[in-house]
C-alpha cells in the first residue's frame, strides 16, 4: 500500500478540496481530540505509531513526484507528541524537500517550527487549528493539544519567518466556539491570510467522547443533531440551512478582515472565496 496517495479516494460530495496528494507518517494521533472523526475508522487511533518502514518507502515514492501538492497529514498529525524524539516528520521533509512537490502541513503543534529550515526549501505552506482561543475550553475538546496562546504564537513564529499559514477554525460546535469573533481579529492582526472552517460532525465514538467532556452542552445539542439534523456521508451533522448560518457568520468575519474564507467538507462552494484548504497561499508564495 502506497504511503503518498490521492486525496479524498471516495471522492465525496462534502469536500472541495482542489486536487492533491495526502501523505501521514504516523497511524494515529495522540492529541486525543474529542471531536476527531478518524477514530472511528483508524484501529487504535489514539496509540500513535509511525508507518512501517517508513523512511525507505517515503524515498522511493518520492522521486516519482511531478509538482503535485503533499497534504501532511490528514488523518493524523505530522507532529505527535512522540515526533520530538522521533524526527521523522522531520526526516520526511527533508526527504520531499528535495523532490519535485509543494508542501501543506496540517497540524495543531508548536512543533512545526522546528521544521522552518526545510518548509523553507520548497514551496510549504501550514494550515494550524485553532478551534478556540478559550484555554479552558480547547482543554475539554483538545486535552493533550498545545495550549492556543502556544499555537498562536506558533502562527506569529511561521509567518515572520515567510512561511505562509492558513487558520482552521473548525469543529464549529454550537453553543461552545460559534462566535469566534475575537479570535478572527486576533488572526488578522498577525498577518493571517486564509481561514477555514467545519462544523461538528458526529460520529458515534466522537459523540461519546464530546458528551463526556462536555455533558451540559451535549444534551442541548441533542435535539439540533439528532432530531433537527441530517445524515451525510456516514456523520450525523447539523440542519443544512444551520451550518449554512453558522459558517456565513465566520465568512463576513474573515472577509471583514481581508482574509480568505473556505469551508472543509460541508458542500457549500459557494461560501469559498478561495481554494477550501489554504492551499493557494503555495502559489501566492511563489510568485
Amino acid at each position: 500500500m502506497a504511503l503518498i496517495s490521492r486525496f479524498d479516494p471516495w471522492r465525496s460530495s462534502l469536500c472541495t478540496c482542489p486536487p492533491k496528494l495526502t501523505f501521514n507518517p504516523y497511524t494515529g494521533c495522540d492529541h486525543s481530540c474529542v471531536y476527531c472523526y478518524a477514530s472511528s475508522y483508524i484501529p487504535r487511533f489514539f496509540e500513535c505509531r509511525p508507518k512501517s518502514d517508513l523512511l525507505r518507502r517515503l524515498q522511493r515514492e518520492a522521486a516519482t513526484l511531478k509538482g503535485e501538492t503533499v497534504s501532511i497529514a490528514n488523518s493524523s498529525d505530522p507532529y505527535p507528541r512522540i515526533e520530538a524524539e522521533a524526527l521523522l516528520t522531520r526526516v520526511c521533509l527533508a526527504i520531499l524537500a528535495q523532490s519535485n512537490c509543494r508542501i501543506q502541513i496540517i497540524t495543531k503543534s508548536t512543533l512545526v517550527t522546528r521544521d522552518i529550515d526545510l518548509l523553507g526549501k520548497a514551496p510549504s505552506t501550514v494550515a494550524l487549528t485553532i478551534t478556540t482561543d478559550d484555554g479552558d475550553v480547547a482543554r475539554l475538546l483538545e486535552p493533550n493539544a498545545p495550549a492556543p496562546a502556544e499555537r498562536l504564537k506558533t502562527v506569529e513564529t511561521l509567518i515572520a519567518k515567510g512561511i505562509p499559514v492558513s487558520v482552521r477554525v473548525d469543529p464549529i460546535i454550537p453553543l461552545v466556539n460559534d462566535k469566534p469573533e475575537r479570535l478572527i481579529g486576533t488572526l488578522a492582526s498577525i498577518g493571517v491570510k486564509h481561514v477555514t472552517a467545519s462544523t461538528y460532525k458526529i460520529k458515534p465514538d466522537n459523540w461519546q467522547r464530546f458528551s463526556a467532556a462536555m455533558p451540559q452542552v451535549a444534551e442541548k445539542l441533542k435535539p439540533l443533531y439528532f432530531e433537527q439534523g441530517e445524515k451525510k456521508g456516514g456523520y450525523t451533522l447539523l440542519h443544512a440551512n444551520l451550518r449554512l448560518k453558522l459558517l456565513s457568520n465566520i465568512r463576513r468575519l474573515a472577509t471583514a478582515n481581508d482574509m480568505k474564507f473556505g469551508v472543509c467538507r460541508e458542500g457549500l462552494t459557494q461560501l469559498n472565496t478561495a481554494a477550501c484548504d489554504g492551499s493557494w497561499l503555495l502559489a501566492a508564495k511563489q510568485r
